[in-house]
């Protein structure tokens, strides 16, 4: 229940069973009661009130119940404290512009003056989810989808999000590219995906349209079900799951060419410590050392028992703080050009080693070994580029 202000002003509506008739008896309906719904909507607040009728007759079925008026409906969705025009607005926002819920809650308050928690907003969103799939799954609409297409192919596929958790089975159109449904289910048991292609046997012959054809994983449920309520259908298996069996021999080689190459190009942490070590030795050469007052004597003329002993790092010493200091970002070195060109060259040298992803189209050790090359080229071309002068240091590639 939303606590609304005290001074709220809201605008108050007026809605009546008024031409409406007893779903039995067709009869006029009579007000038997009413009710107060208060509600958010984009044009401010609103107060319905609502009369609510049912049939004059004491022997009719509907003379036990209460009927809305239909004009409720069309202003709200029921048991909501917000109107259709903000429903709308919120499932728009969410998933066409893909906003998170704190933004939407904001830009509802900032510009609407509509204060919901998240928690609302989410049961909403929730809500809205489920309008647009009942929507999505009207015959009339996937009938007027499908007018023109000849036959169907469709595809099955389990979805896991963690262990233990339900497997969402969605069964997809792949001509229209369309979704047609999803089922979460607790087990992979053959009845109980059985049941969920039984379910689009139904949806297929609704349609009044021919299935050429089937595609899934080589999961026994799968096969089984298919072949037992699409007989004759035929039914091949996923291309990713195909290349993917048939190119493991290969990834397995793949995998062990990486473990060479990483064996390799080794040494790279080595070489940017020492390019650091030369920039902050440049950098401490160029600082002044700490000057150090004389110690005061006493009024009489007598040195001071006490000593004030002030103890200088080395250039060693200094050097290798720089160097660690500016390797962890809490203090910035000058490079010199030649040594950020070495450093660059590390760091595209290590994003080439961890990069692991491809697949059986693009193994990972073939694209490593092709940057890796690029990366030699291209050292090869500086080193071979003679510009003159003397040279500066020993990373001047």
């Amino acid at each position: 229940m939303h606590q609304w202000p005290a001074r709220t002003v809201f605008r108050r509506v007026d809605l009546y069973v008024r031409d409406q008739e007893c779903d039995f008896c067709q009869a006029g309906l009579y007000v038997c009661s009413h009710r107060q719904r208060r509600l958010f909507t984009l044009q401010g607040p609103w107060r319905l009130v609502v009369r609510l009728g049912h049939c004059p007759d004491p022997g009719c079925p509907g003379h036990r119940g209460t009927v809305s008026p239909l004009a409720e409906m069309a202003i709200a969705p029921p048991r909501l404290a917000v109107g259709w025009d903000v429903f709308a607005w919120v499932g728009h926002r969410r998933f066409a512009r893909h906003w998170s819920v704190p933004q939407i809650c904001a830009e509802l308050s900032d510009s609407h003056r509509i204060d919901l928690s998240e928690d609302a907003i989410e049961d909403y969103v929730r809500q809205y989810e489920a309008m647009v799939a009942a929507r999505h799954m009207d015959l009339e609409q996937m009938r007027q989808a499908y007018a023109e297409t000849k036959s169907l192919v469709l595809a099955i596929d389990g979805l896991q999000p963690e262990k233990g958790h339900e497997t969402l089975y969605v069964v997809r159109e792949l001509t229209q590219r369309r979704v047609w449904f999803a089922e979460p289910l607790l087990s992979s048991t053959h009845d109980e995906v059985r049941r969920v292609v039984a379910r689009a046997r139904q949806i297929t012959e609704a349609l009044d349209l021919p299935v050429t054809g089937w595609m899934s994983d080589k999961q026994e449920a799968f096969v089984e079900g298919i072949a037992l309520e699409f007989p004759g259908v035929p039914h091949r298996f996923c291309d990713n799951h195909f290349l993917r069996d048939l190119a493991k021999p290969m990834l397995e080689k793949d995998s062990h060419a990486k473990v060479q190459m990483r064996r390799k190009v080794r040494g790279l942490r080595t070489i940017e410590q020492e390019v650091l070590r030369e920039a902050a030795k440049a950098t401490v050469s160029r600082e002044q050392p700490p000057s150090v007052s004389p110690q005061p004597a006493n009024p009489n003329g007598e040195s001071s028992a006490a000593t004030l002993t002030i103890e200088v790092p080395t250039q060693d010493e200094q050097v290798a703080g720089a160097a660690a200091s500016c390797a962890t970002g809490e203090v910035a070195v000058e490079l010199s050009a030649a040594g950020q060109v070495v450093l660059d060259y590390c760091a595209a040298v290590r994003g080439i080693l961890n990069d692991d992803q491809g697949g059986p189209l693009h193994p990972p050790g073939l694209r490593m070994a092709d940057a890796l090359a690029e990366v030699r080229q291209s050292l090869g071309r500086n080193l071979g580029t003679k510009k003159g002068g003397p040279r500066r240091s020993s990373y001047n590639v």
